[in-house]
């Protein structure tokens, strides 16, 4: 997969386990992170998001391979691909890479909710036209 919008991340210290590779879980982290910077590239602020519409989006699923470890120091790229997008919910497809060699890859399924109820509610127009137009590798 060739990641649109790719995010550059060091791994620091902080990322490490006792046996000096990224901690699993940080992978979580670093999807998260690279989520984010996809939507605010395709012009979604979510805290902006949130005020106009009441919004958020929240990880409802995730399935995770991990194939290779990364260690301190490695510079990492992180990417995300829309797969399907629904009324309330949107199945994206994410790999972390260092360099030619792939680390993790999942699928993230993210729903949108109502901030206050922490309700299904449907994805916002606007946005669900980025999502679905959003190129794909």
């Amino acid at each position: 997969m060739t990641p649109c919008n790719p995010l550059a991340i060091r791994v620091y210290w902080e990322d490490t386990d006792a046996g000096g590779v990224v901690f699993y879980a940080n992978y979580l982290k670093f999807f998260e992170r690279a989520r984010t910077e996809w939507l605010r590239a395709l012009g979604v602020e979510q805290s902006q998001l949130q005020a106009a519409t009441g919004c958020i989006f929240v990880v409802s699923q995730v399935q995770l391979h991990y194939r290779a470890s990364a260690r301190l120091d490695d510079l990492l790229t992180v990417g995300v691909r829309t797969l399907q997008v629904g009324r309330a919910s949107m199945e994206l497809e994410q790999q972390a890479w260092r360099g030619d060699t792939l680390l993790a890859e999942g699928r993230v399924r993210v729903g949108c909710v109502n901030a206050v109820t922490m309700r299904p509610c449907r994805i916002p127009y606007s946005v669900a036209q980025l999502l679905d137009t959003s190129p794909l590798p």
